[in-house]
């Protein structure tokens, strides 16, 4: 039976769940994500009611049960929000925000709220801060895909886009090779500077030989 007492402190840590969800959500909607405020919110209480329900209808053998259920249960929900968008696969912070979110819930349902509290403001500092040091890496050195068609018989071409990327201080880390009746479909993964991953672009396009190009 539980108490006034055990019924204020779930109350609080409800609230709690909330308030956490909310100002990581925040920050998501903000930022546009897939998984905004109120799925972030959602995320938080609804791992934090479990926990809490756990400790309640078992409290001797269910936690690590439930625990291990939350988190498989939210790797299937974070797996949905990732998407290949071209060359890049996306939505790798967003599912990783949505696991956390579901162990920030997990604690408060454990009744950790200060540890809790802490790990939100780092959190949140490495969603803000980050994403800047994130960018200046990204000014140095880039990895893109790209697939382009070229005729049939158009070996030469193959090897001309091969010395491209060899001129252009582009690594080449995968290449793979089709080819059908009517042409050649090269796959190729290339590391280098995005000023020399536009420059390629810019060629590739001019050329008429080029039957297609994507990236």
């Amino acid at each position: 039976m539980e108490t006034n007492l055990d019924i204020a402190e779930n109350l609080i840590k409800i609230g709690m769940a909330v308030l956490v969800g909310g100002i990581i959500g925040a920050e998501r909607e903000y930022q546009d994500k897939a998984a905004g405020f109120r799925t972030i919110i959602l995320i938080t209480l609804g791992s934090t009611l479990f926990t809490i329900f756990s400790l309640l209808l078992d409290p001797e053998n269910t936690q690590t049960r439930i625990a291990a259920n939350i988190v498989t249960g939210i790797g299937f929900l974070g797996a949905g929000a990732i998407v290949r968008e071209g060359g890049r696969v996306a939505g790798l912070t967003t599912a990783s925000t949505i696991w956390l979110a579901a162990a920030l819930g997990m604690g408060i349902g454990a009744g950790e709220l200060y540890f809790v509290f802490v790990a939100t403001v780092v959190t949140i500092f490495v969603l803000a801060v980050f994403p800047h040091f994130e960018s200046r890496i990204d000014k140095i050195r880039e990895a893109r895909s790209y697939e382009i068609t070229v005729g049939a018989d158009d070996y030469e071409k193959i090897e001309n886009i091969a010395a491209l990327f060899q001129t252009l201080s582009l690594r080449v880390i995968e290449r793979h090779q089709a080819k059908n009746e009517k042409s050649i479909i090269s796959a190729w993964k290339a590391v280098g500077s995005p000023s020399n991953h536009d420059k390629f672009v810019q060629v590739i396009i001019r050329d008429k030989g080029i039957k297609e190009l994507n990236y």
